[in-house]
């Protein structure tokens, strides 16, 4: 008997920790602003400190858009708002906007990118410099560092390929050097890329992609390959490498069907990615259409949510289910994959 127990009790303690890991089942959405109900473009990022996951995210003033179609300004003003969580990222509490000391009240703030170099936590972050009713505006990427995610000091401004560069990404390429890749729209808004030593002074590199129309890209490395997901605006596009430089589309552009879970029912946006051990989780946002337009809120169709799904290799592809439900467990420190 007392054998019997001895055996029970080593499989509790091998069993509940591994399923443990496997995580609990995500929400949908995964989060919703309380404020202005228009959060997209998140970035995740472990807080050392406090032992918690971090996510910063764009919050687009959707609730104060106007029935002109073409009157953008909604899109601009916007704060970077931040998101907790405690129970390694299954759902997330809003907790307040970020502490960007940079430009005035107007000043518009989009697509965070933060990486940890085990010191300083490093933000790069597009700029447009006040609030316009259309696209023509310059835009600029920053660099901001902080100890602690909380306390943010500006750097510079980034030299880089024009004056209209948004939603950057960064990942370490070998040899202490970073690459740096973001969207020219000087350039038929094409991908370019950057390198850095020291990750504040970026040499332009040139054009990372031909394809055109491309934005916000995400690098990172998942079972010995690397891959970059772009938002097409007909879902995600993968590209995946073998060096970093030379990148081949596959075929089908993952989340471009909407699916069949309410408010996660409109292709995929602007995403992040997190490889946590073997497994890795695409956070992407979604617009409110069809059957999860509210009535009761103005502009319903112009609301975005954040949303989960496991990535998985199938045939050398990635794939995502937005269907499935999400068992959703981010280890502590993991992050684009890189070891």
């Amino acid at each position: 008997m007392r054998r019997l127990l001895t055996t029970a009790v080593l499989l509790f303690v091998l069993i509940v920790p591994a399923f443990a890991q496997q995580g609990k089942v995500a929400p949908k959405p995964l989060f919703r602003d309380p404020i202005h109900d228009g959060a997209a473009d998140p970035t995740l990022i472990w807080n050392r400190a406090l032992k918690q996951w971090w996510m910063f995210y764009t919050n687009r003033r959707a609730d104060q858009a106007t029935d002109d179609p073409k009157d953008v300004s909604w899109f601009h003003g916007t704060r970077i708002g931040i998101a907790t969580s405690v129970d390694n990222g299954a759902t997330w509490k809003y907790k307040g906007i970020a502490n960007i000391p940079y430009g005035n009240a107007e000043t518009t703030h989009w697509a965070p990118e933060i990486i940890d170099d085990g010191k300083l936590y490093h933000m790069y972050l597009s700029i447009v410099p006040g609030i316009f009713k259309d696209w023509n505006a310059p835009r600029d990427i920053i660099q901001l560092t902080s100890p602690d995610l909380v306390h943010w000091t500006f750097v510079s401004k980034l030299d880089l390929a024009s004056e209209r560069v948004i939603d950057p990404t960064v990942f370490p390429v070998g040899d202490g050097t970073w690459r740096l890749w973001y969207k020219d729209e000087r350039d038929e808004s094409l991908i370019h890329s950057a390198d850095s030593s020291d990750l504040s002074h970026w040499k332009p590199m040139g054009r990372a992609l031909t394809d055109r129309h491309s934005e916000g890209p995400k690098v990172f490395r998942f079972h010995g390959t690397d891959w970059m997901i772009v938002d097409s605006w007909d879902g995600l596009g993968v590209y995946s490498s073998t060096d970093l430089a030379d990148w081949k589309r596959q075929p089908e552009n993952i989340l471009a069907t909407p699916g069949a879970m309410p408010t996660d029912r409109g292709i995929g946006h602007h995403c992040d990615v997190i490889v946590s051990g073997d497994r890795a989780f695409i956070f992407y946002f979604t617009h409110q259409n069809g059957r999860d337009l509210d009535p009761r809120l103005s502009h319903s169709e112009g609301r975005t949510v954040l949303q989960v799904a496991e990535l998985h290799i199938k045939d050398g592809k990635l794939t995502a289910d937005r269907d499935t439900p999400t068992r959703v467990f981010l280890k502590p420190g993991s992050s684009f994959g890189a070891e």
